[in-house]
């Protein structure tokens, strides 16, 4: 009898997964189909450029750093929407073939809800103003417009607002979230050890509020980069900085309409978005019909088209995004880049490199492995530059600080010189849950560190001794390599984050520039510099999903890939335990906020 169960049970399970299995592939070749109709009618519609072009900038949500593998998203996925990521790369590509291409007379910007870090901002918004000062103008128009929105549309020739719309100019802020009493209630206590008085990542685990420290830190970087963002808005807009910055503090502006900021001269006009393609014809002198509006895709694709065909000895601008973890696909790993690092040291056709760092910091193994790999390249005779972005700290900038020259933006944050260890103890709630440890061990620190054990004294001493050697490694790190005093680098250290225009007058970084900038150092180190093409690494590998996500801006039927991913369990809400369970204990992360503009 209870063969028979086995045997039934075994011939249900195996057919059940037969069924998942054709119909997984039925999906697929389906939406293969879909994929292959949409893309003829694409073609039959195609953008290109012609005369009386404008390129049309819509911005709205967040700003990738460069193109990446596309992820699921369960809930976009659910409700039938997966976009994807607008990137700085292919924006300031399409900005520059825009500039130089005699068919392209304007760049109309649309924002609306513009998500992304200051750097990533300063960085477009001067990519504009060079497109401006070739002699072609800029319109911009908003319906509501937020502090990113704002700081990108008064580069514009002539800025348009809805009547009904606002100017919500506010300012800076940076939030953090502290789990102490949740963490108490649920009953898991989390022990560290650090170095750094500044080093405050772990806070929101072991208290309530932040510290002094901290705000004092987080107070002076706000105020160093709102002061930047003031001075570029003010200028464009001809305004006072003062005047300006007294404007946010004491006239609420986001309750303020349209028409009141052209009052304020923040705005030029107020006007309904459905005027604006014959405002745009009338600047450029013919008819509206006659108007050419393209996509930024349409530019970056010649862009890359070129690129594709030039071959021979090149300069390596090597992405490191998004934070320092071992086994991952996203994010900055070690397994994955070193081989890439190596592999560039290795070949004779690449001679010079670019490392763009835009990261928080996170492993401090995963960044030891990063920059040992990258000494390697720099043993072998090749000039090495680092270009940072929004993020370049902690980990980021243990990474970056041995190279030949260091890059940054005026708004970058960089610097957290410092390391923790974070050990979570999960006894209190084993005993809520009713869960009873019990272990046998041939050593005393056979369990060591132990989720569901808390350290002693003599075990919390040994984690802190070994998280304080760490710390001398990195002082040391950044001595050598900044060619410092390790007790100069002290006086900076501390986990403390600076931006980048204070970063370079404390010697952290060497010039206040771009990508672009880094390369043409390069170039400049390089024999025949000038002749040298650029290639990008690691390359982006295309998965199922990007097709998928290609197949639905083409409007194909999703209904399908919905009951396919009904079958798979939903891991979104275990995410952030899973990331940090992933972890090494030992990490080298600045402080848990980011500065974003929206």
């Amino acid at each position: 009898m209870l063969k028979k169960f086995f045997l039934n049970f075994l011939s249900s399970f195996v057919g059940a997964w037969v069924a998942l299995g054709l119909f997984c592939l039925v999906a697929v070749l389906v939406v293969i189909g879909l994929i292959g109709k949409a893309g003829m009618s694409a073609a039959s519609t195609a953008e290109s450029v012609k005369k009386h072009s404008v390129l049309v900038l819509e911005l709205n949500g967040e700003i990738d750093e460069r193109e990446t593998p596309a992820d699921v998203d369960y809930m976009s996925l659910m409700q039938g929407e997966l976009n994807t990521p607008q990137t700085l790369t292919s924006l300031i590509s399409a900005i520059r073939e825009a500039k130089d291409n005699k068919d392209v007379k304007m760049i109309y910007l649309k924002c609306g809800g513009l998500s992304a870090g200051t750097a990533t901002l300063h960085s477009l918004r001067e990519e504009l103003s060079k497109f401006r000062e070739s002699g072609k103008k800029i319109y911009a128009y908003s319906d509501m417009m937020g502090n990113g929105d704002y700081y990108i549309s008064s580069v514009a020739d002539s800025l348009f607002i809805n009547p009904e719309g606002m100017v919500s100019l506010t300012g800076l802020t940076a939030t953090s979230m502290y789990f102490k009493d949740l963490l108490d209630k649920v009953g898991i206590q989390v022990q560290i050890a650090k170095v750094g008085t500044y080093k405050s990542a772990v806070e929101p685990f072991i208290s309530n509020e932040m510290s002094q420290p901290a705000r004092a830190q987080l107070d002076t970087l706000l105020n160093n980069v709102w002061g930047v963002m003031l001075g570029d808005m003010a200028k464009s807009r001809r305004l006072k900085v003062p005047a300006l910055n007294k404007m946010v503090s004491d006239d609420y502006l986001s309750l303020k309409d349209g028409n009141d900021a052209v009052k304020l001269k923040l705005a030029d006009k107020a006007v309904f978005e459905r005027t604006m393609d014959q405002r745009i014809a009338d600047a450029l002198g013919v008819e509206k019909e006659k108007v050419n509006f393209i996509s930024p895709s349409t530019l970056s694709s010649m862009v890359e088209a070129k690129q594709a065909l030039k071959t021979g000895d090149n300069i390596a601008v090597l992405y490191a995004v998004g934070e320092i973890r071992e086994g991952t696909k996203n994010g900055i790993n070690c397994e994955v880049l070193v081989p890439v690092i190596t592999e560039l040291a290795d070949d004779d056709d690449v001679k010079g490199m670019v490392l763009r760092v835009n990261s928080p910091g996170g492993s401090v193994f995963g960044s030891e492995q990063i920059a040992e790999a990258l000494a390697y390249f720099q043993k072998k005779g090749k000039p090495l530059a680092v270009s940072m972005g929004d993020y370049a700290a902690s980990g980021g900038y243990w990474i970056s600080c041995h190279a030949d020259r260091i890059f940054a933006d005026a708004t970058t944050i960089t610097g957290s010189i410092g390391i923790y260890g974070m050990f979570p103890n999960a006894s209190q709630l084993a005993d809520k849950l009713g869960i009873h440890i019990q272990e046998v061990s041939t050593n005393p620190q056979a369990s060591f560190p132990g989720l569901f054990k808390k350290m002693d004294e003599s075990q919390m001493a040994q984690v802190q001794s070994y998280i304080e050697k760490g710390y001398e490694r990195f002082i040391n790190r950044v001595a050598t390599g900044r060619k410092m005093k390790p007790s100069e680098v002290r006086v900076i250290a501390e986990g403390r984050v600076w931006d980048g225009k204070k970063a370079l007058s404390l010697g952290l970084v060497d010039e206040l520039g771009d990508l672009d900038q880094a390369i043409d150092w390069v170039r400049g180190k390089c024999e025949k510099g000038d002749k040298l093409n650029i290639t990008t690494y690691p390359k982006v590998e295309s998965s199922f999903w990007d097709v998928v996500k290609l197949s639905m801006q083409s409007e194909v039927n999703i209904t399908l890939i919905k009951e396919a991913m009904k079958l798979t369990p939903d891991a979104e809400m275990a995410t952030e335990v899973g990331n940090i369970l992933r972890r090494k204990n030992e990490q080298a992360m600045m402080p848990g906020y980011k500065v974003t503009l929206k």
